[in-house]
């Protein structure tokens, strides 16, 4: 059996452009990508804290170092600049594999820039 999973997050990202006319997807400091591990045209799941918004697109990279998170095509309706984010991709695994699996959590700063990572969230108390 194959259990879906999170495989990694960028969270609370600020949305830097919305481009309705740019080809789709959402463009991504390419150094974010690496931080998430995150390739370019892999799935993403966007989550925007900012408006409730949910949708599907794809990640294209933009350039390293810019901060740079950008809404792209149709998508560009569900958020704006300012925004904040959560963009989140999935995998499968096997039983096997969830004996050694661990998601790979990325947090930013106000400025798009890599302030930890990590791989597990507290639990939540009452």
């Amino acid at each position: 059996m194959q259990r879906k999973m999170l495989k990694s997050k960028l969270h609370r990202v600020t949305v830097t452009h919305s481009e309705l006319e740019y080809e789709g997807s959402c463009a991504i400091d390419i150094e974010l990508l690496k931080a998430a591990d995150i390739k370019e045209y892999e799935q993403i799941s966007i989550y925007n804290i900012t408006n409730g918004e949910r949708f599907t697109t794809y990640a294209i990279s933009a350039e390293g170092d810019s901060g740079i998170i950008s809404i792209n095509g149709a998508a560009a309706h569900k958020a704006n600049p300012g925004d904040m984010l959560i963009i989140a991709t999935y995998a499968g695994y096997s039983e096997i594999e969830l004996n050694q699996y661990k998601p790979l959590l990325v947090y930013v700063d106000a400025d798009n820039k890599v302030t930890i990572s990590k791989n597990s969230i507290a639990m939540q108390a009452a």
